[in-house]
């Protein structure tokens, strides 16, 4: 009697199992899917009763806060769980970060949400830059290398590294009719000075005999098509 009853349990409890079993795995996808694998944390701060399309953007201890010019109120504040901002750059649309874990993350000025992450292992010890007037292109200028991304989507464009003796100032770029004049010193004396710059634009490094590089989205207005060197 005793075997039967178990026998009779176990039957009544097989379907509950199985659709346990089931579920299992969607419910480990549904989690993946709603999750911020990133660590993100945005929280977004009662308004002043209209949208502030050019917010305020600065970088507060371990977060990026967005407030209202010139009153202060904030209007939203973003943080990454356990991380901190290095570098902050706030133009037209965006502010872009880079964060201590050598991450990227470009978020809409207007509303704090996140656009794009972008993983690179030095960001923490660079700087962003803007590499033309619609800040369509952007720079991560690192001691070992140059970088750009579209702003659009965060797509990696090209990247332009530097020689074994040589270091980038992330800090020290100047901005001359449109391009980026960056400060590069070398440890070999023998180096001619003019290698100590590298000019580049959001088509790479600034050269006479550069090849074509399309740096738009398909069906995107076309932007400058005169060509880099760079690779990309």
């Amino acid at each position: 009697m005793h075997r039967n009853a178990v026998r009779r349990a176990a039957r009544a409890a097989l379907p509950a199992l199985l659709a346990t079993a089931a579920a299992a795995p969607l419910a480990g996808t549904v989690h993946g899917a709603g999750g911020t694998p990133y660590g993100d944390r945005l929280t977004v701060h009662p308004g002043p009763g209209r949208p502030v399309a050019e917010p305020a953007v600065r970088t507060d201890g371990a977060a990026v806060v967005a407030r209202v010019p010139g009153t202060g109120p904030p209007l939203w504040t973003y943080r990454r769980a356990g991380r901190r901002p290095a570098a902050l750059l706030a133009v037209p649309g965006h502010a872009v970060a880079l964060w201590d874990d050598g991450l990227i993350t470009d978020t809409d000025r207007r509303t704090g949400a996140v656009r794009w992450h972008r993983a690179m292992p030095d960001a923490a010890a660079g700087a962003p830059w803007p590499l033309d007037p619609g800040t369509r292109m952007l720079a991560v200028v690192t001691p070992a290398r140059i970088s750009a991304y579209r702003t659009a989507d965060g797509d990696l464009r090209w990247t332009f590294p530097a020689p074994a003796d040589c270091a980038f100032r992330p800090g020290g770029p100047l901005r001359v009719d449109g391009v980026l004049l960056v400060p590069r010193p070398c440890a070999d004396p023998d180096r001619p000075w003019q290698e100590g710059i590298v000019a580049i634009d959001a088509l790479g490094r600034v050269s006479p005999t550069r090849r074509p590089l399309a740096n738009e989205r398909p069906g995107d207005p076309a932007g400058p098509r005169r060509g880099s060197a760079a690779r990309p």
